[in-house]
This record gives C-alpha cells, structure tokens and sequence, in this order.
C-alpha cells in the first residue's frame, strides 16, 4: 500500500476542488478557475483556482488531460508545467499555459488539465569520463519506426 502525502491548499475561487481520477491513477484534475475566452494563436495563463503548500521535498508536474486538445484546441505552451515546493505562497495561484489552436471559450470549472506529485531528485555529482562504458546505439532517434 502507498503512504499518503497531505497537501495544504488554498482555494481562490468556490467549486474548484480537484478531482482524484478513477481507482489506480496518480493524476488528479484541475479545472479553469473562469471561463476563459481565447482566440486561435493566442496565449494565455488560465487561473486554476488553487494555491498548495507541498510538502518539503517534493513537487508537482503539470500537464493536460488526454481531452483537452480534443475538446478545446489548446496545447500546453510549455510541455510540462513544474510546480517546484518553494511556490507555495498565500497568493501563489496555480495557473496552466494554454495556447490556443482554434476559437474557444473554456466554461468554469472544466478540467483541462492534471497533476501529480513526485518526490524530488537526490543532489547529482557529475564525473567527467573521456569514454562511457555501454555500446553505441547509433544516435539519438536512431533505433528505427518498427
């Protein structure tokens, strides 16, 4: 069984609480804190409603829900969105960056896109090698399309 992490978090609008999935997924949905209107090609910060105190040693990865470019045209403008545990202010309000492929307008609270947290990364010391020990693959990209 899993331990259970608590998250303090603060609310900047009513009815946004995030939404835990079905049984056996980590990510959990957020939703538009406004409804949000935006042309094709523009970019926007869309307020998620929510502020969270993570706990120390962890934060929380961004992206959207596997609907959302489906049901809105929008794609995440940065990939992946890193909540790092030092955001964590009384008015450090979630946000999610959207660009627009099409006219839409996003209604309050639908979920456009999810989050889970992960424990941070141990401190890395890197070595400097003139050679690596594995074998060549051939390149980045270099392993075929079949």
């Amino acid at each position: 069984m899993s331990k259970q992490v608590e998250i303090k978090i603060k609310y900047f609008a009513e009815g946004l609480e995030p939404i835990q999935t079905a049984a056996g997924s980590d990510w959990i949905d957020l939703r538009a804190a406004e409804e949000v209107h935006m042309e094709a090609g523009e970019y926007r910060l869309i307020p998620l409603g929510v502020g969270m105190e993570l706990p120390d040693g962890w934060e929380a990865h961004v992206v959207p829900r596997s609907s959302t470019f489906q049901n809105y045209g929008l794609l995440q403008a940065n990939a992946m969105g890193v909540v790092d545990g030092s955001y964590r202010g009384d008015h450090d309000q979630w946000r999610w960056p959207a660009y627009a492929t099409r006219e839409i307008v996003i209604p309050k609270n639908a979920r456009i896109c999810q989050f889970r947290i992960i424990e941070n990364q141990p401190r890395i010391e890197f070595r400097t090698v003139e050679h690596l020990e594995g074998p060549d693959r051939g390149g980045f990209g270099s392993t075929g399309l079949q």
